[in-house]
């Protein structure tokens, strides 16, 4: 009985240690995890051709460095879009600190356009608290995000895939991301959907005739990988490391990897070259092309629509002026005449706050904002207190005010004020914010508008008056007509939302 004894506890401490092994192999904590599997990361630096509707746009760097104390990753990013007949240029700069965990420590992102430059940097504190810091125009806006778990700046999730939960084909992975264009985190879901070998240029030769050619191709293990956020979903092969190889978006947006001077050289070329300007063009490509020609849409009080193609779900498409009934919309553009608030300004009441108050990039607190408000207002000062009146000012003193350009950019109210042009996003931020500055309620809607037979995504305020109105500061209209579709309202971080309907959205409209 003792032997017997002594066997059976001879096993039981031995699965015990087993057990304790198995835990330590594989219930480490995740940190510990992904520092050990990123100790195998290797530095380097990556090029890549960008192109849209087969014609080059811009090129990309990814360079990672490993440091003391984890690793950096900064991405550059030159970007030239056809628009409308005109070329708008951005220059995008992303670098993210991270530890050796992986996990985010601090980062810069920076966008530089015609209008200007747009910066925001951020540091994530120890209890998960994201300090951002925004800089345009010579505004500053600090900013804090409390967190529930670090996020992710969305270069880096392919690696930390990768390096954390691994490349295994069939898995899929949920990670919390942060965007700094939004300032708002997202969860981003993260398929492996396959496994092969790629072809990928590894150096460039120059030709007698003083042209760059492909001198040598590698071959690379690879997986396919798919991120999907809000409905949009963006496709891209990887390394074993996480490193980007080719990537491809559902608005006809590609990048490549190949050598540096292959890159350049495309896109050097793409300027010599005119393609179809339905297919490379930004703002026609995405456009959706109507079954009806208005002559004068204004002339309409009601529009009726049929949207198919895309899940209508989650989309703020009833309410107010918009009545949805099934997959028909109809949309009933207010009677100037019969609006009448009862109200004088500035809004007296609480319910309204978030539509009172300032955000990022819609400072109505600046003293530039308010001061411009004032003047644009107070030429009358018989109504410069009826709200309805106010609406209209402004609606009339934006669109005289600003330039109409296609730009490339975050858009912000003070760097409108500043430079005094811009489209639709530029002449809706800077109306928001000057009118909040008069404490009249106003927000941002965004969807699509008619426009020379078809339908273009756009942003526009709405305004409180007892009711939400729609305005057009873009357009000069005061209401705006009846074929401004509302699908969104919100700034950026809601915004993202109605990429999901680009190159899936029909509209019909109905007798």
């Amino acid at each position: 009985m003792p032997k017997r004894v002594l066997a059976t506890l001879v096993v039981v401490i031995w699965i015990a240690m087993v057990g304790w092994k198995a835990r330590d192999e594989y219930f480490q904590p995740e940190l510990a995890r992904l520092a050990e599997a990123a100790l195998s990361l290797a530095p380097g630096i990556n090029f890549y051709t960008l192109t849209m509707g087969g014609r080059a746009v811009g090129q990309a760097t990814s360079r990672l460095d490993t440091v003391p104390d984890g690793f950096e990753l900064e991405d550059l990013m030159n970007l030239e879009l056809p628009a409308l007949g005109q070329t708008g240029i951005a220059v995008a700069r992303t670098r993210v600190k991270l530890s050796p965990s992986l996990v985010m420590e601090n980062f810069s992102f920076t966008l530089d356009s015609e209008v200007g430059r747009f910066e925001a940097s951020g540091e994530l504190l120890p209890d998960t608290t994201l300090q951002v810091r925004i800089v345009s125009a010579g505004s500053e806006q600090n900013l804090s995000f409390r967190l529930p778990q670090p996020p992710i700046m969305s270069n880096v999730v392919p690696i930390r895939v990768a390096m954390g939960e691994g490349l295994d084909v069939g898995e899929t992975v949920r990670l919390p991301v942060f965007d700094p264009t939004s300032l708002s985190t997202r969860n981003v879901e993260v398929e492996i959907l396959e496994h092969d070998t790629l072809f990928v240029t590894d150096s460039a030769a120059l030709g007698t005739d003083g042209r760059w050619t492909s001198a040598r191709q590698d071959t690379v293990p690879a997986w396919k990988i798919a991120e999907i956020f809000g409905g949009v979903r963006v496709e891209s092969w990887v390394d074993e490391d996480g490193r980007v190889l080719r990537a491809e978006s559902g608005l006809g947006f590609s990048m490549e990897k190949t050598e540096y001077e292959l890159a350049r050289q495309a896109q050097e070329d793409s300027r010599l070259v005119s393609s179809s300007p339905i297919d490379d063009d930004v703002i026609l490509s995405t456009a959706v092309q109507s079954n009806v020609d208005f002559d004068d849409v204004e002339e309409f009080d009601e529009l009726r629509f049929r949207l198919t193609g895309v899940d209508l779900e989650g989309f703020q498409l009833d309410g107010g002026r918009q009545t949805l009934r099934g997959d028909t919309l109809i949309v009933r553009r207010e009677r100037w005449e019969a609006v009448d608030p009862d109200y004088r300004l500035p809004y007296p009441f609480m319910d309204l706050r978030e539509a009172l108050e300032p955000e990022p990039l819609i400072q109505s607190d600046d003293e530039r904002i308010i001061r411009r408000a004032r003047e644009v207002t107070a030429r009358r000062t018989q109504w410069s207190q009826s709200p309805k009146d106010v609406a209209r000012q402004l609606t009339t003193s934006v669109y005289n005010m600003l330039e109409k350009s296609i730009t490339f950019s975050v858009p912000n109210a003070v760097q409108v004020l500043e430079t005094l042009q811009g489209d639709c996003n530029e002449h809706t931020v800077l109306y928001v914010a000057m009118a909040r500055a008069l404490g009249l309620p106003a927000r941002t809607a965004v969807g699509l508008v008619y426009v020379n037979g078809a339908f273009f995504y756009h942003a526009w305020p709405e305004v409180w008056l007892d009711e939400w109105v729609a305005v057009d500061p873009t357009f000069g209209q005061y209401p705006a007509d009846a074929s401004h579709i509302r699908f969104v309202i919100g700034g950026l971080a809601q915004q993202v939302e109605i990429v999901r309907l680009i190159g899936n959205l029909d509209i019909e409209v109905l007798d």
